[in-house]
């Protein structure tokens, strides 16, 4: 009984869920049908918008096209007629320059035309001159023959004879001519030296000290010469070796006088000597110090005084080695000229003599300034000290005009101008009154003698 009233429930059960199933599929079905209509009508909705709006876009590029082209078609006709204008302008213009071609082709015509006529003009006056020219050699000819006939001579003789006359008269008139011109240049030749001379002269004072060619050293008193000689005279015997100077002590008081060819040497003996009677120490050690300091001393005012001067006179570029032989030349004398301040002197005067002449000032004062250089070493090196300066410069770099300048400026005839410029003042500085003691008595004898020419006339 149990059993069968399960196996009912069950199949009922079973049959409930086929049915649901059934009724679940018929209701899917039905909702499936009613929203494929919901979707077609939708579509439809949709495809009817959409041609409705295609039929908008249509019309509207359709009046968008046509505004294009209209405006295109307004643009079109508007450049049209601007090129229609361009065109009539440039159609203008070359009508214009067609006439105005036309009206010089004419004016071309017309001078040809005149230019025929006046060639025309000239053949026939071109004819009528050789006419005539050939009717004046014959009747030159035929004057000719008979003036040959009355002279007696030919023509060739008689051109010959008048051309020997002709020449000797243009000899003498230029013989005359070439002489005053000689003699009027000599003169202003002569002129013009002496001004520049004077101006050179005048625009130039310097001031010379004449130095000795022995120095003398002045002691406080006679005792110092014991002490400068030493014991079995070893201290002057240090003093000689270690200067190259020779020490002389004689009668002369209180003073001991050094000689020497060096000019360096001696007056760094000098300054030695002057220094040890100084300090009171006088031994060979002590000599050999003091000695050796003062060397070191005045070789840097060599240097110094070449430098002083290459400054003074404007110049540059020169060589230390050079430098240092113009500096030596501060205590160098010729003839108790000082010739560092003569080289000076020299500088100027070529600077300005080379400036009134149209010359390069620099390069004159230059040459001035290194014509003496070889007597800086004139007493170590053989030969003249104009050639030894010539070979110091060349040696150093120095141009060749201003090599040969120094190595000719005692030449009898130089043949460089800058070598004339430098004798001239070399020989002005050396002959100033007072500049060379051996001039110096001549110079004072000729002012005595203007002195009592002067006296001799009444009020003076």
């Amino acid at each position: 009984m149990e059993i069968s009233t399960i196996v009912i429930v069950a199949v009922i059960a079973v049959f409930a869920i086929i049915i649901g199933v059934g009724i679940g599929y018929a209701l899917k079905r039905k909702m499936e049908s009613a929203s494929l209509d919901a979707g077609r009508k939708t579509a439809e909705a949709i495809v009817a918008d959409a041609k409705k709006e295609a039929e908008n876009v249509r019309k509207s590029a359709e009046l968008e096209a046509k505004d294009i082209l209209f405006e295109g078609k307004n643009e079109f006709e508007k450049e049209t007629r601007e090129r229609r204008k361009e065109l009539q302008a440039l159609e203008k213009r070359v009508q214009q320059k067609e006439e105005n071609l036309d009206k010089k082709f004419e004016a071309i015509d017309r001078r040809d035309a005149e230019f025929q006529k006046r060639e025309k003009a000239l053949a026939a006056q071109e004819k009528k001159v050789k006419d005539t020219e050939a009717e004046m050699e014959a009747l030159i000819a035929g004057q000719k023959a008979r003036l040959e006939a009355l002279a007696g001579i030919s023509a060739e003789e008689a051109k010959r004879m008048l051309v020997e006359q002709m020449e000797n008269e243009a000899k003498h008139e230029a013989g005359k001519l070439i002489k005053r011109i000689e003699e009027e240049t000599k003169a202003e030749a002569d002129k013009k030296a002496k001004d520049i001379i004077a101006l050179a002269i005048q625009r130039y004072s310097g001031e010379y000290v004449a130095e000795r060619t022995v120095s003398v050293v002045n002691l406080p008193n006679d005792e110092m010469k014991g002490r400068i000689i030493g014991r079995e005279g070893r201290n002057i015997r240090a003093i000689e070796a270690a200067t190259g100077i020779d020490v002389i002590i004689d009668d002369t008081p209180e003073a001991v006088i050094l000689s020497g060819h060096n000019p360096v040497r001696r007056e760094i003996a000098k300054q030695s000597l002057e220094r040890l009677i100084t300090d009171g120490r006088i031994h060979p050690s002590r000599i050999e110090e003091i000695v050796s300091k003062v060397e070191s001393e005045v070789n840097q005012a060599i240097m110094e005084a070449g430098e002083r001067a290459i400054f003074d006179t404007g110049l540059h570029g020169i060589h230390k080695e050079i430098q240092k032989l113009i500096g030596r030349l501060k205590f160098r004398t010729s003839y108790a000229q000082n010739v560092y301040s003569h080289s000076m002197e020299v500088a100027f005067i070529c600077g300005v003599m080379a400036s009134e002449l149209g010359l390069p000032a620099k390069t004159a004062r230059r040459v001035g300034l290194l014509h003496d250089i070889g007597k800086a070493v004139d007493h170590e090196v053989e030969g003249p000290h104009a050639a030894i300066g010539a070979e110091l410069a060349k040696k150093y770099g120095e141009s060749a005009k201003i090599v040969a300048a120094i190595g000719q400026h005692h030449d009898d005839t130089p043949e460089n101008i800058f070598g004339i410029l430098v004798q001239a003042a070399d020989t002005l500085s050396a002959a100033r009154p007072g500049a060379r003691r051996e001039m110096l008595e001549s110079y004072i004898k000729r002012l005595d003698d203007l002195e009592k020419i002067a006296k001799g006339f009444g009020g003076v």
